[in-house]
């Protein structure tokens, strides 16, 4: 059975039978680590969670948080910026740019899940913005290239307007098929900042969480025109940035609890959050 037939039939069973279109979901927690590298993003494999900072990627048992391996790039090395992690066929495949410098500069980064090693790229160079996530769904990779209003730079203008966000749809070599941008719905929810997540879940929706916000959003593909759309936002106990289904068991997202200044003084630590999805 392929992953889009397996796919299918588990978001039926989620669903109870009924059509994965009309369902309102909700969201149960079920797990939470404190994880000091959870401060960008997370990903997940049958085994592991992988914990994702700037400049490293932390593996982690499922079941247990026990640390289970590490890739730390050296501070002037050419990885500046990951934002999140997509485990496929034994590779980790982390969204990077070179957030804040200017002009943006994105490219998928490759690592071996078993040995936790750099093994690969892929240059984007200067196209759409920053890369913040990336995932591969139904024979395509679709990722986001975030741009935003806060200011940055000597001259503290906008850092590529969020307006310019887009969701952008390759081939498995990554060839250009087509674009989206984001509704309005979810801009005005991003502030001055904006897409930093995203994740194809069980029912064959998209997934996308915010810079902040405690929630996601379940959208879908436009049958006309540019612009996604927005189905349903459903809360979560995350602080925004990189989520990840769990492609080895559907229904289960993670995402991250980023910590505070105040949080930190008080000895507190990044966080990963587990959940599953229920009907409502």
């Amino acid at each position: 059975m392929n992953r889009l037939m397996t796919a299918a039939l588990t978001a039926l069973l989620l669903l109870g039978g009924a059509p994965a279109a009309f369902a309102a979901m909700t969201l149960e927690q079920i797990g939470e680590f404190n994880i000091p590298e959870a401060n960008q993003g997370v990903g997940v494999d049958d085994r592991y969670f992988y914990a994702v900072d700037n400049q490293k990627i932390a593996k982690y048992d499922k079941k247990t948080g026990k640390p289970a391996g590490k890739w730390q790039g050296p501070k002037e090395g050419p990885i500046l910026h990951l934002d999140s992690a997509f485990l496929m066929d034994g590779r980790i495949y982390a969204a990077h740019s070179n957030y804040p410098e200017w002009p943006m500069t994105s490219s998928l980064e490759i690592f071996d899940a078993n040995t936790m090693q750099h093994i690969g790229t892929h240059s984007f160079g200067i196209n759409w913005g920053s890369l913040t996530w990336a995932d591969f769904h139904n024979g395509h990779w679709w990722m986001t290239f975030a741009n935003y209003d806060r200011p940055f730079g000597p001259n503290k203008s906008p850092y590529g307007y969020k307006i310019a966000t887009q969701m952008v749809k390759f081939t498995a070599d990554f060839r250009y098929v087509e674009s989206w941008v984001l509704p309005k719905v979810l801009l005005d929810k991003f502030e001055d900042m904006s897409n930093s997540g995203g994740s194809w879940g069980p029912d064959g929706d998209l997934y996308l969480s915010g810079h902040d916000p405690a929630e996601i959003y379940r959208m879908r593909l436009p049958k006309a025109g540019a612009v996604l759309e927005h189905v349903e936002t459903i809360p979560m106990n995350i602080r925004g940035q990189g989520i990840a289904w769990d492609h080895s068991d559907r229904g289960v997202i993670y995402g991250i609890i980023r910590v505070t200044a105040e949080e930190r003084k008080a000895g507190g630590s990044h966080k990963v959050t587990v959940f599953r999805l229920v009907e409502k």
